[in-house]
């Protein structure tokens, strides 16, 4: 049948001659092939077509899906990030409050994780992280080791709070507000000389400040010295026993007397510009058995 002739007459009007084509069996059959093959192939793209919409959908989806996840995430360790800054404050809270009652810092210290303290910025260590199983695997172990050091701190707070009861007195005596209102504009150690240039030992913290600033005692203390002393001006010193004592200079004038007894919070004086000094600051100093310490290590406001 594939290779029989058939023959197609085709007539154009009555009168006029007839156009005659032969044609084999086997074109008909391509022909029809090549139709159905076309027919089949466009089925099956459009199935193809739907398939695709549905996976261009699915993929938007599953993308959106992500970026959500990716924002609780990163919210999720800034939150982390947050509570350990806000575990390291406390910790140095309860550094100086044992420095000011002479309790032992390594008694509590030595149960602490083996880990060690964990770095604050948790973002930055955890977010770059590709695998999402991993990262969210990490961050349970952060927020268990934080879990356990918070219980650990709430143990050493426990501790000072026991101590301080006993202690009373020493707390009242320890200088541990600021003196007055202003900013540091020379912190405690070496520093470049105002005046030569040259390298030398601060033994305290200049405050920077107004002519007149009020100065208010920062501890329970007994005046010990009220008045001009070299390149200090007026100054004033106190002692607050346990061989802890402060010092004030370049007052504008004390407001005090030698054997006076003062409370915290009381006024001592106003702050000035006497002595060797290159503006109006108060000269703030710490001393423990007559050795400068920094200020900054008693100073809890």
């Amino acid at each position: 049948m594939l290779f029989k002739k058939y023959h197609i007459v085709i007539f154009k009007n009555p009168c006029d001659n007839a156009r005659k084509f032969q044609i084999r069996g086997w074109l008909f059959f391509f022909a029809f092939t090549l139709v159905a093959g076309l027919a089949g192939g466009n089925v099956l793209l459009w199935k193809y077509y739907e398939n695709y919409s549905g996976l261009e959908k699915n993929l938007a989806h599953s993308e959106k899906a992500v970026q959500e996840q990716k924002a609780q995430l990163l919210s999720l360790s800034q939150k982390m990030q947050n509570i350990s800054q806000d575990l390291d404050r406390v910790r140095n809270f309860d550094s100086k409050l044992r420095v000011m009652i002479n309790l032992d810092q390594g008694k509590v210290q030595n149960v602490a994780p083996k880990g060690g303290s964990t770095d604050p910025d948790f973002s930055k260590n955890y977010l770059p992280l590709y695998r999402q199983e991993l990262l969210v695997r990490k961050m349970h172990d952060f927020l268990a080791q934080l879990s356990t050091e918070a219980k650990l701190e709430e143990v050493r707070q426990q501790e000072i709070i026991h101590s301080m009861r006993s202690k009373q007195d020493a707390l009242d005596s320890t200088p541990s507000i600021w003196p007055l209102e202003g900013w540091v504009t020379s912190p405690f150690g070496w520093r470049s000389s105002p005046f030569t240039g040259k390298r030398e030992y601060h033994k305290g913290i200049d405050i920077s400040c107004p002519s007149g600033t009020p100065i208010y005692a920062p501890a329970q203390g007994t005046i010990s010295f009220a008045g001009v002393q070299g390149g200090y001006g007026r100054m004033i010193k106190m002692s607050h026993g346990a061989n802890l004592s402060t010092r004030y200079a370049h007052l504008k004038r004390p407001t005090v007397k030698k054997g006076q007894v003062v409370t915290r919070g009381e006024l001592i004086g106003y702050a000035g510009n006497t002595g060797r000094s290159t503006g109006p600051h108060l000269h703030y100093e710490v001393r423990l058995g007559g050795v400068p310490v920094s200020p900054m290590r008693y100073i809890l406001n």
